[in-house]
């Protein structure tokens, strides 16, 4: 399995928050490679490119650091580990690459989507969600983008659970206590009290 995208940066040298206040003035964002070895290389990295990059692979999708130095280009896999973000603008402050050996496990937080309309909800019941992540381990070129819950035949009473998560070959579910993702309930007696009050009140 081929590595798809490539983000390229350079080294960087300049430490402390005069060289990294420069470097963000040039629309540069720093951040760190951090080596299977255990190594902590300081890069930089162009905006957009960036950007672009993350919206594809997200957390959970290995694509190649080409990192650009005097000594000449190196090409690494790695994974988006940690961001620092604005905290009112969209952009970049920092960012750590995590490098793998595409032989070795990672362990990652994967998104969960839930689709389709449950059996249970449209017989009365609501749809609780509890988590919006998994933690999954698996190689890294086969750990999912995201993991997609069908929920269309959960019925009232029905709950997913991390052990009976349906998962894709090679993956597996890291937790140390069973806990539920997604389930639906019977809607109480006080929240369809309030329904009724509310329609009461429209009504009149």
């Amino acid at each position: 399995m081929e590595i798809d995208n490539t983000l390229s940066v350079q080294k960087r040298t300049g430490k402390g928050k005069g060289a990294i206040g420069r470097l963000r003035s040039q629309g540069l964002v720093p951040g760190v490679y951090y080596t299977p070895a255990g190594e902590n290389i300081m890069v930089q990295s162009q905006t957009l490119p960036l950007e672009k990059i993350f919206e594809k692979v997200g957390h959970t999708t290995v694509f190649n650091l080409e990192i650009d130095s005097p000594e000449g280009k190196e090409t690494h896999p790695v994974l988006i580990w940690q961001v620092q973000r604005h905290p009112y603008k969209k952009q970049f402050l920092h960012i750590d690459f995590y490098g793998v050996d595409l032989d070795k496990e990672v362990k990652v937080d994967v998104p969960v989507e839930f689709v389709g309309t449950a059996r249970g909800v449209k017989l009365g019941g609501v749809l609780e969600t509890y988590r919006e992540n998994v933690h999954l381990g698996a190689k890294p070129m086969d750990m999912p983008q995201k993991i997609t819950i069908d929920v269309s035949g959960m019925n009232i009473g029905d709950t997913v659970d991390i052990a009976n998560l349906e998962l894709p070959p090679n993956v597996r579910a890291v937790y140390d206590h069973n806990y539920a993702i997604v389930s639906v309930l019977a809607k109480s007696q006080d929240a369809e009290g309030a329904e009724e009050g509310a329609e009461e009140k429209a009504e009149a």
